[in-house]
């Protein structure tokens, strides 16, 4: 099962001191938008995801179709495959994808621990 780039999305009360924060352990702005509440840091291949007002708790994201480095991948698993595959496995879904579309989709399950996994294909 390919699940694609690896993140974490964390839920910020300030932005902007998070993103010093995270500055001052060598991470960098890779994306996203400070304007609108949301940044992408990079720090080598470690990728955070900084977030105010869109979450309630932290998030481990999957990006099928691409890499560390936010580039596409020539080939992955399609976010509806991974999704059908998880499904005959019994996990439960919170949120699903639409299996009769194609291109951008995600779902989202949760772990044992209550942890929300957030499977996001952006092509």
């Amino acid at each position: 099962m390919k699940l694609g780039a690896f993140s974490v999305s964390l839920t910020v009360k300030d932005i902007k001191k998070s993103q010093s924060f995270y500055e001052g352990l060598g991470f960098e702005a890779f994306g996203g938008n400070i304007d609108q509440n949301w940044l992408i840091m990079k720090n080598g291949d470690s990728v955070i995801g900084l977030f105010q007002g869109m979450f309630e708790k932290n998030i481990l994201t999957f990006n099928p179709g691409w890499d560390q480095h936010g580039e596409n991948l020539d080939s992955f698993s399609d976010v509806r495959d991974l999704q059908k595959h998880l499904k005959k496995q019994g996990v439960n879904l919170l949120t699903e994808a639409d299996e009769t579309s194609e291109g951008p989709a995600s779902f989202t399950i949760e772990d044992p621990d209550g942890n929300l996994i957030l499977v996001d294909q952006h092509r």
